[in-house]
């Protein structure tokens, strides 16, 4: 049988795109291949992942996902009925941030990570628009591991976009992006494999 390649998608291609109520720059090749594989195999062992509860409808439910919070700020994020407090950059985590700071021209001080596991792991429709991130946040979005379809969806007119991130790739949201368009990343019964996000955002 041959190897399933589950890094990799013919989708990937890249996206420079000015919509309206807002902007995103996609780079499918921000880092190379074997700089990727490095950084993948170090956050997926090193990171210390968590799967979060929240409570709905009154009862506790599992997020679809694993998360960690890093940064080097000491005022926590609350997001989902949960709040956290950042661990510690490590030298992985510092090395990502440095590179795509260049790139978005901003600096950055937090980031959210999220391991999907399969294709049964997701994220439902939000925004990134919390009151710590201030107005017109810009959001860095790295991407290692499986190529995963990433959905955007305007709260007033419902147009829809959609894009393919890929290991190694890289979205910039910017803009008034977060006030006017959700995004998720939904579940799909193609065989895929583990995915590592980081997000990547300012906290007032």
């Amino acid at each position: 049988m041959g190897k399933l390649d589950l890094f990799n998608s013919e989708e990937c291609q890249p996206e420079l795109v000015k919509i309206s109520n807002g902007e995103f720059l996609y780079i499918p090749n921000f880092f190379g291949m074997g700089q990727s594989d490095l950084f993948f195999k170090a956050l997926l062992n090193e990171i210390e992942w968590k799967q979060e509860e929240m409570i709905m409808y009154g009862k506790s439910i599992k997020f679809p996902r694993l998360t960690a919070w890093y940064g080097d700020n000491d005022k926590p994020y609350t997001f989902s009925g949960i709040t956290l407090s950042p661990k510690r950059w490590t030298n992985v985590l510092k090395k990502i941030k440095r590179e795509i700071e260049l790139k978005a021209e901003t600096t950055f001080n937090s980031v959210l990570l999220n391991l999907y596991r399969d294709g049964n792991d997701s994220i439902s429709w939000h925004t990134d628009a919390e009151k710590e991130l201030g107005e017109n946040p810009v959001i860095a979005s790295v991407n290692f591991g499986a190529t995963r379809k990433f959905q955007l969806r305007h709260k007033e007119t419902n147009e829809k976009i959609e894009l393919y991130l890929c290991h190694g790739s890289l979205l910039i949201m910017k803009g008034e992006l977060q006030h006017y368009w959700q995004h998720q990343v939904p579940k799909t019964k193609k065989r895929v494999g583990e995915r590592i996000n980081l997000t990547f955002r300012v906290i007032k």
